[in-house]
């Protein structure tokens, strides 16, 4: 059973554990426990407020579950990220294959990673009755390490016919801009528990390699899934959600609860994730030649709904 993004999202509130459970607490002279969650229950946590104070055994307790630890700026981005120093039992085995990559096999997943990316986005085009075909048409010429720049080619193409021909990615914005914002900092978290858990180190990434990333993997990866969180951000446009609150915060952590057509079946795109990471590390130890990628599609129906008033599944207490 996928675990439970959880986010604390109000102002002054305490964390602390207690016998297996998160405690969060109000703050001030009339303190009080405002809600718990089981630590095993904990996929990843995301601080997303200010005024907040955690103990130490918290973060420990998490670190333990291996459930990162996430740290949320300004307009819902990512500032920063705990995650733990043991993920797998083979860890510096997997360590050692992710250096030992060569530049020709980086460019080649890259270019897996981007072809599904492509995929995916048509298939969002599709579900809404957009033109998807220049979609199609760009992932069917991606070659290693995509030289053309195609992904960036299919993004100008996907956000005109997505949100509108105004609108431009910018990652500083309102409205749409945070809202995708939101989305992919709660996608980036569950990445980086898939990455961890499958004995990989975050920082050693196949594409992206800016210096003051140390999440390079995390990001080559969660680019399939980006479009899951696009979909949803435009159906919440539709339905007037055009603000980071409650309810659309709820409805973007539910997109990582719904179902993903694979081969296999239905499976929820938190384990999707965890199998593409584990991929990665079998190819990379030459126990199988592709990534398990899933099949292009949108999600399956929709996600099961979540306790309001529990400190889970964005917002909490």
């Amino acid at each position: 059973m996928p675990g439970r993004i959880v986010e604390v999202s109000n102002d002054r509130r305490h964390l602390s554990v207690q016998r297996g459970f998160m405690l969060v607490h109000s703050t001030g002279e009339e303190a009080q426990e405002i809600g718990r969650v089981a630590l095993d229950d904990i996929a990843a946590l995301i601080a997303n407020a200010h005024g907040l104070s955690y103990t130490h055994n918290l973060l420990l307790a998490l670190a333990e579950r291996g459930a990162p630890f996430v740290l949320c700026g300004a307009n819902h981005n990512v500032a920063g990220m705990l995650w733990p120093v043991d993920g797998h039992h083979q860890q510096a085995h997997r360590f050692e294959a992710q250096i030992a990559c060569t530049l020709p096999m980086r460019k080649k997943l890259w270019a897996s990673l981007v072809k599904a990316k492509l995929l995916n986005q048509a298939a969002v085009l599709q579900a809404i009755d957009a033109a998807h075909a220049p979609l199609l048409a760009l992932a069917k010429h991606v070659r290693s390490g995509d030289p053309d720049n195609l992904e960036a080619q299919g993004a100008r193409k996907y956000w005109g016919l997505l949100l509108g021909s105004t609108f431009r990615r910018d990652q500083g914005a309102t409205g749409a801009n945070a809202l995708l914002n939101y989305g992919y900092t709660v996608l980036r978290a569950a990445t980086a528990r898939a990455v961890v858990a499958a004995g990989l180190h975050p920082s050693i990434g196949l594409h992206h390699s800016h210096d003051n990333n140390a999440m390079r993997l995390v990001d080559d990866l969660m680019e399939p899934f980006r479009p899951v969180i696009d979909l949803r951000v435009w159906e919440l446009q539709r339905s007037g959600h055009d603000e980071v609150q409650a309810q659309s915060k709820r409805a973007l952590v539910q997109c990582l609860y719904q179902d993903l057509a694979t081969d296999a079946g239905r499976t929820p795109v938190l384990l999707a994730l965890q199998k593409l990471a584990t991929s990665l590390a079998q190819v990379l130890l030459k126990e199988r030649s592709t990534l398990d990628l899933p099949p292009p599609g949108v999600p399956l129906g929709q996600a099961p709904e979540t306790d309001e008033d529990a400190p889970c599944s964005a917002p909490t207490a």
